[in-house]
């Protein structure tokens, strides 16, 4: 069963696609939420969740305080869980509800649409994704981030580290069994 974690909408139970999706489990959604609260990262964001799956990571983020999160999924199952997911944690907020804005368009073409940048971005493409395509997904994305903007990436952990773009650097990496979390920021002039 995946669900909400915490803040407002916390407990609610989320639609999962039948098929092609692995959603991240709640032991790490926790560490990487715990994480982003620490940093104070959260409060007011602009969330971008791309391979958004069942929303579980931008819903989250609303549910503990974004302003806006925009859920990023081109498979039709999981554009259908999104659409339901969104829709209960809108009616879970107490008083005025994070705006959230989905997207059936595949990724590179909607970083290649977009004009908004963004302070925090979830990246969990499906495992099997080429490492070339997340390159490209990386430095589409790499213009459209905040200065101080963090960008989470989950791959697995059996695979090499992919291979940063300019602009891009990696702050961090930490495993939870077969799963790997990068923890990336614009690079430092």
């Amino acid at each position: 069963m995946t669900r909400i974690i915490g803040g407002f909408a916390g407990s609610i139970r989320l639609a999962v696609p039948p098929f092609g999706t692995r959603p991240t489990s709640d032991r790490v959604r926790e560490a990487i939420f715990s994480a982003l609260e620490a940093r104070d990262a959260l409060a007011g964001a602009r969330v971008l969740d791309l391979y958004a799956g069942s929303g579980a990571l931008g819903l989250e983020a609303a549910s503990r305080g974004a302003a806006h999160v925009t859920l990023v999924d081109h498979a039709v199952a999981a554009h259908r869980a999104v659409g339901r997911n969104a829709a209960a944690v809108r009616k879970a907020a107490r008083g005025t509800a994070p705006e959230i804005v989905i997207s059936g368009h595949p990724v590179q073409s909607f970083l290649g649409g977009s004009l908004d940048r963004w302070d925090l971005v979830f990246l969990d493409p499906p495992y099997e994704l080429g490492g070339q395509e997340l390159v490209h997904n990386l430095e589409a994305l790499a213009a459209r981030l905040s200065p101080d903007a963090v960008v989470v990436l989950e791959r697995s952990s059996r695979d090499r580290a992919p291979e940063w773009p300019a602009g891009l650097e990696l702050e961090r990496r930490k495993d939870y069994g077969d799963t790997a979390v990068y923890w990336l920021r614009p690079e430092s002039a």
